[in-house]
């Protein structure tokens, strides 16, 4: 990470920062005393996700949007697949003076820690990139101006969780039953079917389907082929051969493996490999 300029103040400290991540990254971000607030200022890397370590299941990560919030003392896990240069503007905001101004900390529920990850908020948004312009062009008063900006961003930042509540989604799984699934899709084995996961949960395949779409917002199926293709990536980073790779996984040859994993990241298996060897 390089910071490119960067200004102090009681509130935070503002950073416009670039990430060389060419090939895969793989690391825990953690502020220990204070917030951190990331808007990304170039599409972020590919494949972009997150999970917080200390509260979530290690199979469970969730997709980074342009804007995300780490709160402090949690640990976020965060990967992606790479790609160009990244820029961003960070904000390490002082959790002091939130708390004097709004009298307490927010509980970071397992829905607050969700919602962080993707602040698609256009007011803070909008202060962020002028918080960004002026640590790139600073103009009369500009250390006052910085202040200005980060306060409101404070403000807005925290009626944006209060907004998120921690009611659990109506008609979702329970947390048990998403341990069951998760704790069967880290097996390296073929990825389980339908009737298999319904039946682990005690449920109706149809029940199952709905309650996962409602728990997770996207489709059980996805989500098994993205763990899948997450495990193909681990396996990969490790010397065991491609062919051994495919078959522990399910797949019918290692033809059919390359076809896949080529479809979802746009490189075969073996391209994959390298770029990774090559990276670290």
């Amino acid at each position: 990470m390089t910071i490119q300029a960067e200004v102090r103040n009681p509130l935070a400290t503002a950073q416009l920062v670039r990430f060389d991540v060419t090939g895969p990254a793989d690391n825990i971000l953690r502020d220990k005393g204070n917030y951190w607030l990331d808007l990304c200022l170039t599409p972020r890397p590919r494949n972009a996700r997150a999970c917080y370590v200390d509260r979530w299941s290690p199979l469970r990560y969730e997709r980074i949007g342009n804007m995300f919030l780490v709160p402090p003392g949690q640990r976020m896990h965060a990967r992606s697949d790479g790609g160009p240069p990244q820029a961003s503007i960070l904000c390490h905001l002082s959790p002091e003076r939130l708390r004097e101004w709004f009298g307490e900390d927010f509980e970071w529920t397992d829905r607050r820690l969700a919602a962080s990850l993707d602040i698609a908020d256009a007011n803070i948004r909008g202060l962020m990139l002028r918080l960004a312009e002026e640590l790139r062009h600073p103009g009369f008063a500009s250390a006052v101006m910085v202040e200005l900006i980060i306060a409101q961003a404070v403000i807005e930042l925290a009626r944006y969780c209060a907004t998120v509540q921690d009611a659990p989604a109506s008609g979702g799984l329970s947390p048990w039953r998403l341990r069951m699934i998760e704790a069967r899709l880290k097996e390296v084995r073929g990825p389980p079917t339908l009737q298999e996961l319904a039946k682990l949960c005690n449920l109706s395949v149809r029940q199952l389907t709905r309650a996962f779409r409602v728990s997770r917002g996207r489709s059980i199926g996805d989500y098994v082929e993205h763990c899948r293709l997450d495990n193909a990536k681990r396996l990969l980073a490790t010397e065991e051969s491609v062919k051994s790779i495919a078959y522990s996984l399910g797949f019918a040859s290692p033809s059919s493996f390359s076809f896949a994993f080529r479809r979802a990241t746009g490189e075969t298996p073996r391209e994959f490999r390298q770029r990774v060897l090559r990276a670290g």
